[in-house]
């Protein structure tokens, strides 16, 4: 539904997006992650049709159009990262005037006002509206089209619990629907909520493309468990490391002589925890306390952009 191919945008001697392939089908949401400057905004206006590329191709649809032709727009619905409305006009008043422009039924500007949630809001003008109000009537106006492509820049921006709750019911919507979502955002939480896959931008360039399964083993694998223990016995950690490699005490071992604790620091994946645990007990040291903590996106994230960054130093954000 959504299709790059090798899709390259300069400004000039400034380049925005860097050979980028990558494909969202029917019925799959994409989280488009990555730092300020990254080319996540190119990358969705290029969809929209509202820049060419330099290079490269980028298609809509089933069958594929190029996405610059007039009849590839009709078939998606986009909302830019920055969204206003003419003051004077009502809330209503806006959502009428899309519903024309976009060719929607009459019945349509009823359902995407009560999906806006505006609160009895919608006859008042636009000039009154705080930003959140503003930006659930820009994603009412995206609803109105019964469009199969969704190009949402930033969606959840400003939004409060009521909105954020109207936003993932539209997203799980369209996926049942079979639509294609491709969404920005840089709340981290409503992307690990929200995508079937996610992709990872830096300096233009995709660094990472993970399906939600994948995403979940590499969490795994960066999760965390401490133990407590009252000493540090001769050959544990060596057992251990057979098991967890990354395992280590935390801290001095001359602090254990002034009565503390021994903790132990073992990386890795919740499967291997049980086998820790055995080993400890094997050799009768006594466990005092034990804390556990699964990997996080927004680690893994930094992760991703800090190793593009050192791989091309020449183009980190100064």
């Amino acid at each position: 539904m959504i299709s790059y191919r090798a899709f390259t945008k300069r400004f000039g001697v400034q380049r925005a997006v860097e050979s980028l392939t990558l494909d969202v089908a029917r019925g799959e949401v994409v989280a488009l992650l990555g730092p300020n400057g990254s080319g996540k905004t190119t990358t969705l206006k290029a969809a929209a049709g509202l820049i060419r590329p330099t290079s490269g191709e980028v298609w809509l649809g089933s069958p594929p159009l190029p996405a610059s032709e007039p009849e590839a727009r009709r078939i998606l619905s986009y909302l830019p990262q920055k969204v206003s409305f003419p003051d004077a006009l009502t809330g209503a008043e806006v959502v009428e005037f899309y519903r024309e422009l976009r060719g929607a039924p009459p019945e349509r500007r009823h359902e995407v006002l009560l999906f806006a949630a505006l609160n009895g809001a919608g006859e008042r003008s636009v000039g009154t509206y705080s930003g959140g109000m503003v930006q659930r009537l820009g994603l009412a106006v995206a609803l109105l089209p019964d469009a199969p492509v969704f190009l949402l820049d930033e969606p959840t921006a400003a939004l409060d619990p009521d909105g954020l709750c109207a936003f993932y019911g539209l997203v799980e919507r369209a996926r049942e629907d079979g639509r294609a979502v491709l969404f920005t955002s840089h709340q981290l939480g409503d992307a690990e909520r929200l995508a079937d896959r996610f992709a990872v931008l830096v300096g233009g360039r995709l660094v990472a493309s993970l399906t939600a399964s994948q995403l979940k083993d590499r969490l795994a694998e960066r999760g965390l468990m401490r133990l407590r223990l009252a000493e540090r016995p001769a050959g544990l950690l060596d057992a251990l490391r057979t098991l967890a490699p990354a395992a280590q005490w935390a801290g001095d071992p001359r602090e254990q002589a002034s009565g503390r604790d021994a903790e132990l620091v073992v990386p890795g994946p919740a499967a291997v925890r049980p086998q820790v645990l055995d080993a400890v007990r094997r050799l009768g040291v006594d466990v005092r306390g034990l804390t556990a903590e699964e990997g996080r996106l927004d680690v893994l994230y930094r992760e991703l952009v800090a190793e593009s960054e050192s791989a091309h130093p020449e183009e980190k954000e100064t």
